[in-house]
C-alpha cells in the first residue's frame, strides 16, 4: 500500500470514528398536523427518553433514532411562528435558541406550502444547520403536482429531502444528510428575501445591536425581524439602553410611515410575497383541485354541516363506547380476565404446596394478585379505546370536531380551540393540562385547565367497567355515554359559572387551518395506542402495586400490629369510618367505599384494586358479586359519578400546579372539584331515590 492510499485510509478510518463517536441532537418542527410526530415515530420506533431537552422543555418528545449510535431527535411542538404569540410558539424557540440541537428538520407539508414556508423562512434566520422534509409527496404525486426541487434547494439555500412520513418513505435520506448537515455544520446562507423599508429597518437595526446579540448568544437576523415586529421577550433579553431603544421605535416607526402598514403586518407581507415568488418558480400545478381536495370537500359538507355535525360527532363516539364496551373490548376482557384468574390459581396452587407463611400467602393472593390483576383485566378496554381514538386523530378528523365546536363553546366562555386539550383529558388529564400551552391567552388557558379533570380520563375506565359489569350489564353503552355526558355537562356548567365570576371576558379567536383526510397510517395508529397501553401497565406496576401492597396491610393489622380475621377490625377500617359520615348522605355509608375513594387519589385505578383487596375478591365474577353486597344499581351509579368528578390525582394535582404556576391554584382545584362531586352525586341520589 502506498503513501497515499495509506493516507486516505487513515482518513477514512478518522471520519468513520468521529461519525460513531459523536453525538448528533436533531430537533423536528413544523406546522400542527404536517405530520412531526409520524416523523418522529419512524425515526425513533416509538421510543422515548429523557435526554439533553429535557430541562428546556418537560414536555419535548425525545427518542434515539433508529441505527444511529449517538444520535437523538426531540420533536417539539407544532407553531406556525417563532413569534411569542402562544405557550407552543415560544417553547419550541426557547428549545432551538437554549436547547441549540446540532441540526433542525423542518417539515414541510408539500400539500399546503406557501402556509408552510412561513415558519421555515423563520428558523432559515437561526444561523443553525437545517434540512426541509417536505412530506406528503406521495398525495402530490397522485395529483400531478411537480416541485423542481433542484431549483427550491438552491433557493432556500438547504438540503430538501422529499418524504412520505406515512408510508415510511425517503426517511433514512433524510436522517443521512440531517446527520451530514450537522456534522459539517452547514448553516442556511443569508437571504435577503425584503427589500424597500424593511430591508432598510432590518438592516439598520443589525447595525445597533450587533453587539448585544452577541453578547446575549442570540443570531442577528432572528433579533433584527423580532424587534421589527415588536417581539418583547426579544427585547427584554438583549437588554437595551433607552437611547438604542428610541433608535429603534424611530426606524420602525419610519417604515411603517412609508408602507402605511403596522409592523406586524410588514414583516408578515414581506415573507408571504417572498414565498409567492418561491412556490411560482418550483411548483407546478394542474388546473383543476386535487382529488384530496375534493374528497375532503364532499366529506365535509356532511361532517361539518351546521345542523348535523354535533349529533354526528357525539354519534361516533357512541359507536366507540359500544366497542370498547360491548363488543370488542368485552370480549378481550374476558379472554384477559380468564387467563389471569387461571394464572392467579397456579400462583394459589404453588405457595400453598411450598407451605408458604398465612401472611405471606394472603399478601401475595389477596393484595397483589387482587389488586393488580383486578385492573390489569380492563386493560383491553383502554387498548380499544385508544385504538379509535388515534384513527380518529390521524385521519384528520379532531380538527374539524374543534370547528365545528368553536360557535358552541363560544357561548360558554371558550373557543373551538379548548376542545382538543378536553379531548385529549379522555386520555390522561396531564397531558390534556399540557397541551392547553396551545391556547393563546392566560384565561383560555386556565379556564380550560379547572375544566379538563372533569372529562372521564383511561384511569377511571376500570372502576367504570367493575361497576357496569356488576349492574348494568344489559345497559353497558348507554349508562357509560351517560357517565361521559355527565362530566361534559358539568363542565359546561362550571364554565358559565367561571365565564361571569373568575374567567370573565371573551375567549380569543383563533385560525384553524382543516388538513385534508387521509386514511391513518396503521403503525402510527398502533405506536399511539402502545403509548398509552404502557402507561397503564406502568401505573398499574407501580403506583397500583404499592397501593395494593399499603391497602392489604393496613386490612390485615389493628393498632397493635396484631393479625386481624375480620377486616372491620383493622387499621384501615379505623380511617375508612372517619370519612363514613361525609358520603352516608350519598347513599354509600360502607367504611370500604369510603377508603377505596381515599386511595383513589394516588391514581384512579387504585379505586378498583382497593375494591378488591378490601372485598377479598380473587376474579371480575367474586368481585361484582361482593360488589352487590355493598351498593344497590343507584348508590353504583351514584359512585361512579363521584369518581368521575371529584378531585384529580396526584400527577395531575402537580401539573395543574406546575402550569399555572403556584399550589394556590391546584388546591382550589380540589376543593371546587370535591364540592361540586358531592353536590351533584347528592342531586343525583335524591332524584333517583324518589323515581327507584
Amino acid at each position: 500500500m502506498d503513501k497515499s492510499t495509506k493516507k486516505k485510509e487513515n482518513r477514512r478510518k478518522h471520519r468513520h470514528h468521529d461519525k460513531k463517536s459523536e453525538a448528533v441532537s436533531i430537533a423536528i418542527i413544523g406546522n400542527p398536523n404536517c405530520g412531526a410526530t409520524t416523523l418522529f415515530n419512524r425515526m425513533t420506533g416509538g421510543i422515548k427518553q429523557k435526554g439533553r431537552f429535557f430541562e428546556c422543555c418537560h414536555t419535548a418528545k425525545e427518542g434515539p433514532v433508529r441505527a444511529h449510535k449517538n444520535t437523538t431527535v426531540v420533536e417539539l411542538p407544532g407553531t406556525y411562528s417563532l413569534s411569542a404569540y402562544t405557550l407552543n410558539d415560544i417553547t419550541a424557540r426557547d428549545i432551538l435558541i437554549n436547547g441549540k440541537p446540532d441540526v433542525i428538520v423542518n417539515i414541510v407539508d408539500a400539500t399546503g406550502f406557501e402556509r408552510s414556508l412561513y415558519l421555515t423562512l423563520q428558523l432559515m434566520e437561526l444561523d443553525i444547520p437545517m434540512v426541509v422534509a417536505l412530506n406528503m409527496m406521495d398525495e402530490i404525486r397522485n395529483n400531478d403536482i411537480d416541485f423542481d426541487l433542484q431549483k427550491l434547494e438552491k433557493e432556500l439555500t438547504v438540503p430538501v429531502i422529499p418524504i412520505s412520513a406515512s408510508k415510511n418513505r425517503g426517511i433514512h435520506d433524510l436522517i443521512h444528510y440531517a446527520i451530514e448537515a450537522a456534522k459539517y455544520k452547514t448553516v442556511p446562507k443569508k437571504i435577503d428575501f425584503c427589500s424597500g423599508h424593511v430591508h432598510t429597518a432590518i438592516h439598520s437595526i443589525a447595525h445597533l445591536i450587533k453587539d448585544d446579540a452577541e453578547k446575549a448568544g442570540l443570531p442577528i437576523r432572528f433579533c433584527c425581524t423580532k424587534i421589527v415586529e415588536g417581539d418583547e421577550p426579544v427585547l427584554k433579553q438583549l437588554s437595551l439602553k433607552a437611547p438604542e431603544l428610541e433608535i429603534i421605535d424611530h426606524i420602525v416607526s419610519d417604515m411603517e410611515h412609508h408602507l402605511n402598514t403596522d409592523r406586524e403586518a410588514a414583516m408578515a407581507d414581506m415573507r408571504y410575497a417572498f414565498i409567492q415568488d418561491l412556490a411560482s418558480k418550483v411548483i407546478t400545478r394542474p388546473a383543476s383541485t386535487t382529488r384530496e381536495q375534493d374528497r375532503s370537500l364532499m366529506i365535509d359538507k356532511i361532517l361539518t354541516h351546521r345542523i348535523f355535525a354535533i349529533p354526528i360527532f357525539f354519534g361516533i363516539m357512541l359507536l366507540i363506547f359500544y366497542f370498547t364496551f360491548d363488543s370488542i373490548g368485552q370480549w378481550l376482557s374476558d379472554w384477559l380476565g380468564m387467563g389471569i384468574d387461571k394464572t392467579v390459581s397456579l400462583i394459589d396452587s404453588g405457595l400453598s404446596a411450598g407451605g408458604a407463611a398465612p401472611a405471606l400467602h394472603s399478601l401475595i393472593i389477596n393484595g397483589v394478585c387482587a389488586g393488580v390483576g383486578s385492573v390489569l383485566s380492563f386493560l383491553p378496554r383502554i387498548a380499544v379505546l385508544f385504538f379509535f381514538l388515534s384513527i380518529l386523530e390521524d385521519s384528520g378528523y379532531m380538527p374539524r370536531v374543534a370547528f365545528v365546536m368553536d360557535k358552541l363553546l363560544r357561548k360558554v366562555g371558550l373557543s373551538g380551540q379548548s376542545i382538543v386539550p378536553m379531548l385529549i383529558g379522555f386520555g390522561c388529564s396531564v397531558p390534556a393540562i399540557m397541551a392547553t400551552r396551545s391556547l393563546p391567552s392566560k384565561r383560555d388557558r386556565h379556564l380550560t385547565i379547572a375544566l379538563i379533570p372533569f372529562m372521564s380520563c383511561s384511569a377511571k375506565l376500570p372502576l367504570y367497567a367493575m361497576f357496569i359489569s356488576a349492574f348494568f350489564e344489559n345497559n353497558r353503552v348507554f349508562i357509560m355515554a351517560a357517565i361521559y355526558l355527565m362530566g361534559i355537562i358539568v363542565s359546561v356548567v362550571c364554565a358559565l359559572i367561571f365565564k361571569h365570576t373568575l374567567y370573565k371576558g371573551d375567549p380569543v379567536p383563533f385560525v384553524l387551518v382543516l388538513p385534508p383526510y387521509r386514511l391513518p397510517a396503521m403503525k402510527s395508529v398502533w405506536l399511539r395506542m402502545w403509548e398509552n397501553i404502557k402507561e397503564f401497565i406502568k401505573k398499574a406496576f407501580t403506583i397500583v402495586f404499592i397501593a395494593t401492597i399499603v391497602i392489604w396491610f393496613l386490612q390485615s393489622f389493628d393498632a397493635g400490629m396484631n393479625m386481624v380475621s375480620d377486616p372491620d377490625d383493622s387499621i384501615l377500617a379505623a380511617i375508612g369510618k372517619v370519612a363514613v359520615p361525609l358520603f352516608e348522605p350519598l347513599g354509600f355509608g360502607d367504611w370500604r367505599a369510603s377508603t377505596a375513594l381515599i386511595t383513589g387519589l394516588s391514581a384512579k385505578e387504585a379505586v378498583v384494586s382497593t375494591m378488591a383487596v378490601l372485598t377479598g375478591a380473587t376474579d371480575v365474577a367474586a368481585l361484582s358479586a361482593m360488589l352487590i353486597e355493598i351498593f344497590t344499581p343507584l348508590t353504583a351509579f351514584v359512585f361512579m359519578v363521584f369518581c368521575l368528578l371529584y378531585m384529580p390525582c396526584v400527577a395531575t394535582l402537580a401539573t395543574i400546579k406546575k402550569e399555572m404556576n403556584g399550589w394556590w391554584h391546584a388546591i382550589l382545584v380540589v376543593l371546587f372539584q370535591t364540592t361540586v362531586a358531592w353536590i351533584v352525586s347528592f342531586i343525583v341520589y335524591s332524584v333517583g331515590g324518589i323515581f327507584i
